[in-house]
């Protein structure tokens, strides 16, 4: 054959191409495990960090099994529980998707220190893609225990420190409350220097007004969906 050739080239590059996408596929198939225990373990430290735990260097999947008590599907209309496991496998970005009396609503019954604690998951829209996080809850399922938050790809130095233990800390060091007088109310993202009436408040991000918006859209909208289980 004439490697000079015209039909040699196409012939070789279509070879290679081949084995290439073959080898890819191979090498995706044999991480597929790994990359979801990954997942999963990350998610894990996710629902730890909400609860104000210490997971540096510790063994995060035992230590949610310790602390982890159930992992129900409430009910939207009733809030009550519709199935004793399957929180830990609902994806929010699909169930959000759904029309609300259709979702199945996860939740996350802890331990802390003898002490209940109820953990919310929440998904919004920041200003460059999806934010998402944790809420925890004390048994009285108003006082906010701890919280965690993550984004997709909101700018550095901006919209970015929704992550930063400075904002998060805002929700503890004064015990903020996302039910008034037996109604939900949320937690109010205002800008710094603000105030909001009838509501407990934190303050927004300087320079990210936007994806601070979209925290506190995804707050009223997200643990929204859990006020029949509140007023229980």
């Amino acid at each position: 054959m004439n490697t000079n050739s015209n039909t040699y080239t196409i012939v070789y590059a279509s070879v290679m191409v081949v084995i290439v996408a073959f080898l890819l596929a191979f090498v995706s198939s044999s991480l597929k495990d790994k990359q979801n225990e990954n997942v999963e373990l990350d998610k894990k430290k996710q629902i730890l960090s909400a609860l104000n735990v210490d997971i540096k260097g510790a063994d995060v999947a035992q230590l949610y099994s310790e602390i982890v008590m159930a992992e129900p599907l409430l009910d939207y209309q009733t809030g009550a529980v519709k199935a004793e496991t399957g929180a830990f496998d609902i994806d929010s970005k699909f169930e959000n998707a759904k029309p609300l009396a259709e979702r199945n609503l996860p939740l996350f019954v802890c331990q802390i220190d003898s002490a209940t604690k109820y953990v919310l998951p929440v998904y919004g829209a920041g200003l460059w893609g999806p934010i998402w996080g944790y809420v925890a809850l004390d048994a009285d399922k108003s006082t906010i225990f701890g919280v965690y938050f993550s984004h997709a790809g909101e700018t550095p130095g901006l919209g970015a420190e929704i992550t930063s233990a400075a904002f998060k800390q805002q929700f503890t060091e004064t015990p903020k409350h996302i039910t008034r007088n037996g109604e939900f109310t949320s937690v109010a993202i205002v800008k710094p220097g603000k105030v909001a009436e009838d509501v407990d408040y934190v303050n927004g991000i300087s320079g990210g007004t936007i994806t601070s918006q979209g925290v506190d859209a995804m707050l009223k909208d997200g643990l929204g969906q859990y006020v029949n289980f509140l007023k229980q």
